[in-house]
């Protein structure tokens, strides 16, 4: 088996069962939408004492756009936000085709493909996206 089909069978299965999946009582929720081509996001982060506490998605999309936001949600959940703000900082460079040490992404480094379609990045950076964003509200 070569590296790329590990790494499809990775997102696909994301897809398929995604992780954290559904509603989060209180918290911080933050809604995205890709206009071009219609995935939608709603993310539910509980953050206290800086840390990641909890964290759910709904939405609907492409598959990439789903993998992402539930792989996403397990390389932050309990977390420090500062190491959240990292992890999306490398993610995005390796959306961009920057170097990026892989053990630094662990997991993630299984979407570094979508970086050669650029129309896809959006889909993959949409969950990424509506993290920064919410890491970043006033703490509730």
């Amino acid at each position: 088996m070569h590296l790329d089909d590990l790494y499809r069978q990775v997102i696909m299965d994301h897809y398929q069962h995604p992780r954290n999946q559904g509603e989060l009582d209180g918290g911080i929720k933050v809604d995205l939408k890709n206009p071009s081509c219609g995935d939608e996001i709603s993310l539910r982060l509980k953050v206290e004492d800086g840390i990641v506490r909890d964290v759910r998605f709904q939405g609907s999309g492409c598959s990439i756009s789903m993998a992402s936001a539930s792989m996403m949600t397990e390389a932050v959940k309990g977390q420090p936000v500062d190491k959240v703000l990292e992890l999306n900082k490398a993610f995005r460079a390796m959306m961009k085709g920057e170097d990026v040490d892989p053990d630094e992404l662990g997991d993630l480094e299984a979407l570094h493909g979508v970086s050669k379609f650029p129309a896809r990045i959006k889909c993959a950076t949409l969950a990424w996206q509506a993290l920064e964003k919410g890491v970043q509200e006033p703490r509730q």
